[in-house]
């Protein structure tokens, strides 16, 4: 692990090898761009319409406003009225946060349906090219996979590249609830991932993390919930370097945790670019979220856990095998995400990510990282492992252990 160096000449050293970096990735990628939502995608298309719409002689309250308000309305509809915006405007109501979440599920199931038709029509659309017409099978089963029994998705949205999250446990019920948060490169086609990579992808990981959980701690009522629901950087881009889709993230991430039914926990899971979107959010977050943890992290967008403005614990790891680490820890005229959040300078509980191997194997079965990860989402703090005998990692809560 390197520590900070305040020397001058390092420090000078550390920028320009940031901009080094940068120009490299402008050279081998290239300046990726948000793709803007076009005004004949398919959710812009559903919120027009949504918001012509009427209920019992009533208009439907903006699908912006606030979460406490949007549960006010469909509190007062009955059940049929519920289902019956339901299955007219699924991609509105299953994006909703204030909706019910078992109506949620129901309405992405019917958006899911829908979406799978308008693939199977492309997939023998001759306009299209070869290219084309292989994606729009590969999403055609994706959506298929997404729509088999036992699965909830509480977010889905086809537009683009599009988003989507899923939950794993009774969100309802939950007394405890874990947040996966994922990096680069993530939208509806890479959700999920075949072997050897399933865990390496936001299903993958909520899946593996739900199960560590119960076996934690099988009398706990846990949920968890891969949140692929942001626009995230395509490829070690310029988008990857910047902070823009990771600030729009948060804002996203914040209206979800604002609306969770009940009073669960809650505990973030912040992955690679996922933890600069969580650095961001940190300061809006709500009281219910008891801790942050970031693997493989580039920076958190601060230069210490104290200037995250949060109540929360902020618990960082990482693998030796990492290849984030050779990423420089600056922020430059806004390049870069700042302080490396496992140095100890930077303030943060430093634990064990033993046995994990490489960028993506946080979540593997076995591992250190896996335990931790569950350890803290089902508050069995104690059993945490942190990363040295020397690790202050325990400060402040129940129990210790080291490895």
């Amino acid at each position: 692990m390197t520590s900070f160096d305040s020397s001058p000449t390092l420090t000078a050293w550390r920028a320009l090898l940031a901009v080094a970096v940068v120009f490299v990735m402008l050279a081998t990628t290239g300046w990726t761009a948000v793709r803007h939502q076009h005004s004949d995608e398919p959710r812009a298309v559903a919120l027009a319409s949504w918001a012509r719409g009427r209920i019992a002689g009533h208009a439907l309250p903006d699908a912006d406003a606030p979460p406490h308000r949007l549960a006010q309305f469909f509190a007062a509809l009955t059940a049929a009225q519920r289902t019956r915006l339901a299955d007219k405007y699924p991609l509105v109501v299953g994006n909703l946060n204030g909706a019910p979440v078992t109506l949620r599920y129901r309405a992405n199931r019917r958006a899911l349906v829908q979406a799978g038709a308008v693939e199977r029509q492309r997939m023998h659309d001759a306009r299209l090219s070869p290219d084309g017409r292989t994606e729009a099978l590969r999403r055609m089963e994706r959506f298929q996979s997404m729509l088999a029994r036992g699965r909830h998705v509480l977010a889905f949205d086809p537009s683009g590249k599009g988003r989507a999250a899923e939950v794993f446990g009774d969100l309802d019920r939950a007394e405890r609830v874990s947040v996966i948060v994922p990096g680069v490169d993530t939208n509806l086609l890479t959700l999920e991932r075949p072997a050897p990579k399933v865990n390496a992808a936001p299903v993958g990981m909520a899946r593996s993390l739900y199960a560590a959980e119960r076996a934690a701690r099988p009398g706990i009522r846990t949920a968890v919930i891969a949140w692929a629901d942001y626009t995230t950087p395509a490829g070690i881009g310029m988008d990857a370097a910047l902070g823009n889709l990771a600030q729009r993230g948060a804002v996203r991430l914040n209206a979800l945790l604002g609306a969770l039914p009940g009073n669960a926990q809650v505990a973030l899971f912040c992955h690679s670019y996922g933890s600069v979107l969580c650095g961001v959010a940190a300061h809006e977050l709500p009281s219910r979220v008891a801790d942050i943890v970031v693997a493989g992290s580039p920076g958190m967008r601060v230069e210490n856990a104290g200037q995250l403005r949060t109540g929360a614990r902020v618990w960082a790891m990482r693998d030796h095998d990492d290849w984030i680490e050779d990423v420089p820890n600056l922020e430059l005229g806004g390049l870069g995400h700042g302080a490396d959040p496992v140095d100890p300078s930077f303030g943060a509980r430093i634990v064990s990510a033993s046995g994990a191997v490489g960028h993506s194997g946080y979540f593997e079965p076995g591992t250190e990282s896996l335990s931790n990860f569950a350890a803290i989402g089902v508050g069995a703090y104690g059993s945490v492992s942190c990363a040295s005998s020397g690790s202050a990692c325990h400060d402040g809560v129940t129990g210790s252990r080291t490895i």
